[in-house]
């Protein structure tokens, strides 16, 4: 059975984009969307009086949040094989649990709680740093939402762990038409007294060796794609300040899902926190298969 793209609905602005992405997409790669509404509401049902015969008033809510969220999607692709639920679960618990059996999971960059002085939502940091598939968070523009610059902007990290990223970029691009960017960043470290470790190790050489990451990583990735116009660039300076410059008039920004782990849990790292806080663009987080 195919795993449906899965799109998390809560009503706000936020997700409502998220909502047409996600079914934009769906249509792309003529996927199942499974629209999921959290709602803790099924939870207490029955565990307070009740003293008349209308529903609860959050019931009403999140009845009204799925039915309008699997209305719209049918307009927007009536191809598109639309299942919408409500799940009675906190947000991050119930995506993350849709993500075990998910292409992907699609949120908004902000919900309706969300402080306007975060720039992104709790739950969509959350469930991308922890979801078992790619999770794109839709943010940015409404030209860069809506695909119209027609480029996709992938990071590529280490050799062992950028070909899942580039692959899932590949893909993006091949349905949709499109270029990718493949960016690799890269900083020469404090330069060494010596005058033979500085001719060794200098600026040219660190600039070679991501090159010929880059290159490699894409050699492995490229195969099936053949027909995907791919542009290598390599960046002098952060990973974070590189991509979110090229990710500025991109469609998707593509980022494999390195994390760490402490004791607080799993955590994404710096250059994917910060893309999800600033970038212009909807970005995808990958995890590393």
């Amino acid at each position: 059975m195919e795993h449906p793209l899965v799109v998390g609905v809560d009503g706000s602005d936020g997700s409502l984009a998220a909502l047409d992405w996600a079914a934009e997409e769906a249509d792309r790669f003529r996927l199942p969307l499974r629209v999921v509404h959290a709602s803790l509401w099924e939870r207490y049902e029955g565990t307070v009086p009740s003293f008349t015969a209308e529903p609860p008033a959050e019931e009403v809510v999140a009845q009204h949040i799925i039915a309008s969220s699997e209305q719209r999607a049918r307009q927007l692709f009536p191809d598109v094989q639309v299942h919408a639920v409500t799940v009675p679960d906190d947000a991050v618990e119930a995506l993350l649990e849709e993500s075990h059996s998910a292409a992907a999971v699609v949120t908004g960059c902000s919900g309706r709680g969300a402080v306007k002085e975060f720039l992104l939502g709790s739950v969509s940091l959350a469930v991308a740093g922890r979801a078992r598939c790619p999770v794109v968070v839709v943010r940015g523009e409404e030209r860069n939402i809506k695909g119209m610059s027609r480029r996709i902007v992938v990071g590529v990290g280490e050799a062992d762990e950028g070909v899942t990223a580039v692959r899932f970029a590949l893909r993006e691009a091949g349905t949709r038409g499109c270029e990718v960017q493949a960016v690799r960043a890269w900083r020469s470290p404090q330069q060494p007294t010596d005058v033979l470790s500085v001719l060794d190790a200098g600026p040219l050489a660190y600039e070679e060796q991501a090159r010929a990451v880059l290159d490699e990583v894409l050699e492995e990735a490229v195969t099936g794609h053949s027909k995907v116009s791919v542009v290598r660039t390599v960046v002098e300076g952060s990973p974070q300040r590189a991509l979110l410059g090229q990710a500025g008039d991109a469609d998707l920004l593509v980022l494999g899902a390195t994390r760490r782990q402490d004791g607080f849990g799993l955590h994404l790292g710096r250059v994917s926190h910060t893309a999800l806080h600033r970038a212009a663009c909807p970005v995808a987080v990958v995890p590393h298969q």
